[in-house]
């Protein structure tokens, strides 16, 4: 028997679905893979690595005013009114989405300073297993602790979840479709990398995904640009094969 499908039905454009991960060193090196993308890529996620390579909210501005939309993810961790100032001064930088991981003070800071920025709780690194978990001190299952996690955020007001796309098929079904899942981790079924809990691009969407986030497989493939093309095309015959 098939499992029920979760795919989402909010009002987003089908090609902004997918999330560009723009890991790079430097800017030059980014906006030359964003020039190579071209139309196949809408919107974009900056990380650490982006913000480390200086000039963040410059690389912000460039892809706002070439029409892309930016998913800021510097995973906002410190003492509330730290997270609830940086909030703040991001909120009218161009950005559509930020991520914050921590506790209810956190989230309730970074809640509170918004504005139209939503806000994207992190449940758990894709990056983590089950041992992971045990060295860091969590005697629960991953699906107990993303959904722990996961119901407090949205109870405190967040927008969303960063969630695996194994775990959110369970979000969909004990907290229902009112709120946003962004899946990192979309990789082949046989990976290699250090990415562990991992899906495939449909699975992802099925299991209640709203935006996927890919990075490597389309940034290391040996033609960027026709790989991110063949990966709208699957999602776009995803949507209107289920519609």
């Amino acid at each position: 028997m098939n499992q029920k499908s979760y795919l989402s039905e909010k009002p987003i454009e089908t090609k902004e679905r997918l999330i560009f991960a723009l890991d790079f060193d430097g800017r030059e090196a980014a906006k030359s893979m964003v020039e190579t993308l071209g139309d196949s890529v809408e919107f974009y996620k900056l990380g650490l690595e982006m913000f480390m390579a200086g000039g963040y909210y410059d690389m912000v501005s460039w892809l706002v005013d070439r029409g892309k939309k930016v998913f800021v993810d510097l995973k906002f961790f410190d003492v509330p009114q730290t997270v609830g100032s940086a909030v703040k001064q991001l909120k009218d930088k161009g950005a559509i989405f930020a991520t914050v991981h921590g506790n209810d003070a956190i989230l309730e800071a970074a809640v509170r300073a918004k504005g139209e920025l939503k806000i994207l709780a992190v449940t758990v690194l894709t990056s983590l297993d089950r041992g992971d978990l045990n060295d860091l001190g969590f005697q629960c299952d991953v699906e107990e602790l993303v959904l722990s996690r996961a119901k407090r955020a949205l109870s405190l007001g967040c927008d969303g979840v960063i969630s695996s796309g194994l775990e959110a098929r369970e979000l969909r079904s004990d907290l229902g479709k009112n709120f946003l899942v962004v899946t990192p981790g979309i990789r082949p079924v046989d990976n290699t990398d250090d990415q562990k809990r991992t899906v495939d691009i449909e699975a992802a969407f099925l299991n209640g995904a709203d935006y996927i986030v890919v990075g490597r497989p389309i940034k290391y493939a040996a033609n960027p640009y026709q790989t991110a093309c063949e990966f709208q095309r699957r999602i776009k015959d995803l949507f209107e094969a289920e519609r």
